[in-house]
């Protein structure tokens, strides 16, 4: 660690920000808390304040009820912490509310984009590239292998499948935050006008987005369908672990996808039963990650998690400098 960000320490449950006394993305609950985005291995309940973007927020009062101690940043809004930190929050282009974190202090700059994406996603606001001195990145999908196609070819598979079948549905299972809203919205935006039915599981989040301005179309519940040959000839969407669960045994004879960056990889599709796998992911490929370190083009990266040994590889390749850091509590998410 250079000795000038002394003030910016790693720690096994999350990045402190020492004058601040503040805690980013930590894996336990804390008198404060900076959160990047909603996921479950980012965002918690239990804190004492939490600040994170008002989407965020209200992601996080519907999953853990955390109304008490919550202070909303708008993107590009900074807030001085204590200790003469400014902290100011950058669209990540994850999920809604998903946001960087750029931390300023002593004339030194640190950013920590949480997870995010470079592509252009209808229900997000697109990744913001700031150059920084100290990049604080994810990996998820950090080996060469992982090169995610245009999503416009992934939802062409989907609805290729669903007009060749119509005597039969399409079940795709799609993370319930972030990944189930922007499959829908994608299939909007391709054209697609019929009803989406969701899994009971789906909806709140569903209903959500809708309320933070996201236009889904119309969604109606499965177990409000008048039978099952109502469901004939159109697309429902439900958790991952839904898809091999007896609720989808009352569907008429469906087709199984799922929506991850994992289906490039054809083991895990089969391990699913899934057949028709989507690689669609709400985190950087390869390429974007690389790009991304060259656009922002900090003194040094630091990586959170995922596939941190190629990234690292990459960085002493190319004559950049860069470390792992040994966090606790990030999960691989159905991405």
């Amino acid at each position: 660690m250079p000795a000038n960000f002394a003030w910016i320490r790693p720690e096994p449950w999350g990045i402190h920000v020492v004058p601040a006394d503040h805690w980013i993305d930590p894996s336990r609950p804390v008198d404060q808390a900076l959160v990047t985005h909603g996921h479950a291995d980012h965002a918690r309940g239990g804190h004492g304040t939490t600040v994170a973007t008002p989407e965020t927020l209200a992601i996080m009062d519907l999953r853990y009820q955390t109304r008490e101690g919550a202070t909303p940043v708008h993107y590009g809004e900074t807030i001085r912490l204590p200790g003469g930190v400014d902290a100011t929050y950058l669209p990540a282009g994850h999920v809604l509310g998903s946001a960087q974190i750029l931390l300023e202090h002593a004339g030194e700059k640190v950013i920590v984009t949480g997870d995010y994406k470079r592509r252009d996603d209808p229900t997000c606001p697109p990744f913001q590239v700031m150059p920084c001195d100290v990049l604080v990145t994810e990996a998820t999908f950090g080996l060469p292998i992982f090169c995610h196609p245009p999503i416009e070819d992934e939802i062409g598979k989907l609805r290729t499948a669903l007009r060749d079948n119509p005597d039969r549905c399409i079940l795709v299972g799609a993370y319930a935050l972030g990944k189930a809203q922007r499959v829908i919205a994608e299939l909007r935006r391709a054209g697609h006008r019929d009803p989406i039915y969701l899994h009971g599981a789906m909806e709140k989040m569903c209903r959500l987005y809708e309320e933070h301005g996201i236009d889904l179309g119309e969604l109606r519940l499965v177990a409000e369908a008048a039978n099952k040959d109502a469901l004939r000839g159109h697309i429902i969407v439900c958790p991952p672990s839904a898809l091999n669960d007896r609720w989808a045994r009352r569907l008429p004879d469906p087709i199984t996808a799922m929506a991850s960056g994992w289906m490039r990889v054809r083991q895990r599709a089969r391990l699913k039963n899934v057949e028709l796998p989507l690689i669609i992911s709400d985190h950087a490929d390869w390429g974007e990650l690389t790009r991304t370190v060259e656009e922002v083009n900090p003194a040094e990266t630091w990586i959170t998690h995922g596939r941190e040994d190629a990234l690292l590889r990459w960085h002493q390749l190319h004559q950049r400098r860069a470390r792992a850091l040994a966090l606790v509590g990030y999960e691989e998410e159905d991405d």
